[in-house]
């Protein structure tokens, strides 16, 4: 099923809690869901890399932490997920899988159900479908071991029995949000593209407030 999505979902007002809100990404979502109006709060590391998060409420903590998240999960509505971590040709790669055990246990222990993550174009069954530079150069070379604990990471949201939405967006650019975003489950005649940071974070926060990709793991691009 391919969906197109256009103007924003409307969504009521919710306390958002966000992981990786210091990348790129996780940024845009902190900034958009202000402006949307939700409370935000972001679990940090470093409240020095976290001094441009104007308006949301920080947590200093570490994201395989537990007892951290849970103090970070109090009162909140929902979790965005936006964890990302360093190409890593040699090592095994277990951030991502690790924060993310931790993560379920404490949404499950703080009664805190709907779960929106971000993981990425390779995950799963969009494996291959990056387009022939990032399938045969980038992935092999730099992100197997990142995609094998993204698939990890997956793998324990599916299995957690809250309300995830598993979000694959293509290959991440910095350019304005052109407004406009294709959701795909069906991937035979998708090899390729690109989309923005500002669109995916747009995604991601309309997910909030709908089931319409509940429980599915689409991939978005421009």
């Amino acid at each position: 099923m391919n969906d197109l999505i256009n103007d924003g979902v409307k969504t009521a007002r919710s306390k958002v809690l966000v992981l990786g809100a210091t990348g790129g990404t996780g940024r845009l979502i902190v900034s958009q869901a202000l402006d949307r109006g939700h409370q935000v709060s972001a679990l940090v590391r470093s409240p020095e890399k976290a001094s441009k998060l104007n308006g949301a409420r920080l947590v200093v903590g570490d994201v395989r932490d537990q007892k951290a998240l849970r103090e970070a999960l109090k009162g909140q509505d929902a979790v965005v997920s936006a964890l990302a971590t360093p190409a890593s040709l040699f090592r095994e790669v277990t951030l991502l899988s690790t924060a993310t055990r931790a993560l379920v246990n404490a949404m499950n222990a703080e009664h805190v159900s709907r779960l929106v993550c971000i993981t990425g174009i390779g995950a799963g069954e969009s494996a291959g479908h990056g387009g022939f530079l990032f399938d045969n150069v980038i992935f092999p070379l730099l992100l197997k071991n990142v995609y094998a604990d993204k698939n990890r990471q997956e793998a324990t949201i599916r299995n957690s029995g809250l309300d995830w939405i598993l979000v694959r967006p293509s290959v991440l650019n910095d350019k304005p949000g052109r407004g406009s975003i294709r959701a795909l489950t069906d991937l035979s005649d998708f090899h390729g593209g690109t989309i923005s940071r500002g669109d995916v974070a747009t995604f991601v926060l309309d997910q909030l407030h709908t089931d319409a990709w509940l429980r599915r793991s689409p991939l978005i691009t421009s």
